[in-house]
């Protein structure tokens, strides 16, 4: 068990935690502060992954266009932001007029229609249909920027890398959320008919949080690739609730409070399929197989997600205070 412990707590500041802190930064936006219910975040960050993995893969701008590997890395993020910022407009347009759990609804029928469209067998020359996209294909940048600056580490330079994006996106949240725009999104939360009455276009508004925690989402997607390969699979509605259950952890409606959840949540996940791993090579767990045994672990999940909600709905960080939502 102490193998097992020492190596989750290598797990606590990884790039996967990394991303699962961005993730519930980005869900943070549209539930903490925006009060929408969204529940396909995993398929904005399948929309940042399979676009990066794709534009730097198949356009491949460093070798066709003789670009600087630093230029290429950044111009495949920003084709992850613009496809993000499309899906986001897509999902908004037909159902923010409407009350939040329509949006759920959209979301989360949007998120398994982009997992089945890039697992399908027709896109298999450029999204890798079912097995996906090999990292070998698109981390070739990655690489080169770092053999270029640091020359670090593989895991070392991802690591950096997502925790210095992940402090971008907290600095940017902060200072939002204590100005103007950030007022009127809390307020759009409590009460939007309220804010509606001062003149506010609350569509507008809300639209535009719906874009901003989508793109961060994206962003989050981009992370989550790096220590591995792009699998469609990887971004089922699974992923999705296990957000929502490092973005409750922490708190919803706090700056911090997404970061702290999503590093617990890594850790304790990597902790406990460890741990059950564990415990079935003892044959604790009779007949079942190791795969089985495994799926032991979300099921944990789920009963952490149930206690959350019941005891502690504000999370590690969060305010009771801050817990009126108007969906």
């Amino acid at each position: 068990m102490l193998d097992v412990l020492l190596g989750s707590l290598g797990e606590l500041i990884s790039a996967s935690s990394a991303a699962y802190a961005l993730a519930a930064i980005g869900l943070g936006i549209h539930f903490g502060y925006a009060g929408l219910l969204n529940f396909g975040q995993a398929g904005f960050m399948a929309i940042g992954a399979y676009s990066f993995a794709i534009f730097t893969s198949m356009a491949n701008p460093t070798e066709n266009w003789g670009w600087p590997p630093a230029l290429s890395l950044l111009a495949a993020t920003l084709v992850g932001i613009a496809c993000a910022t499309v899906f986001a407009l897509i999902l908004g347009i037909p159902t923010l007029r409407l009350r939040g759990d329509y949006l759920a609804i959209v979301t989360i029928a949007s998120a398994e229609i982009v997992r089945f469209t890039v697992r399908t067998q027709d896109l298999t020359d450029v999204t890798g249909g079912s097995q996906g996209i090999r990292g070998t294909d698109y981390k070739g940048d990655i690489q080169a920027v770092n053999d270029g600056l640091l020359d670090l580490s593989n895991n070392t330079w991802y690591t950096l890398v997502s925790w210095i994006i992940v402090i971008l996106a907290i600095l940017l949240v902060w200072g939002l959320m204590r100005s103007p725009w950030g007022r009127v999104i809390k307020g759009i939360r409590e009460d939007e008919d309220a804010v509606r009455s001062l003149g506010k276009n609350v569509y507008a508004y809300k639209m535009q949080a719906l874009v901003l925690g989508g793109v961060i989402g994206a962003i989050a997607g981009i992370l989550f690739i790096f220590p591995r390969a792009v699998q469609p699979d990887s971004f089922a509605t699974t992923l999705t609730f296990n957000v929502w259950t490092a973005l409750l952890l922490g708190g919803a409606a706090t700056v911090l409070g997404p970061v702290l959840g999503g590093v617990l949540f890594w850790f304790l996940l990597s902790f406990v399929r460890g741990l059950i791993g564990e415990l079935h090579d003892l044959g604790l767990f009779g007949a079942m197989s190791a795969t089985q045994a495994g799926q032991l672990a979300f099921v944990a999940v789920g009963v952490a997600l149930i206690a959350l909600v019941v005891f502690r709905p504000q999370g590690i960080m969060g305010n009771k205070k801050e817990l009126s939502f108007n969906v």
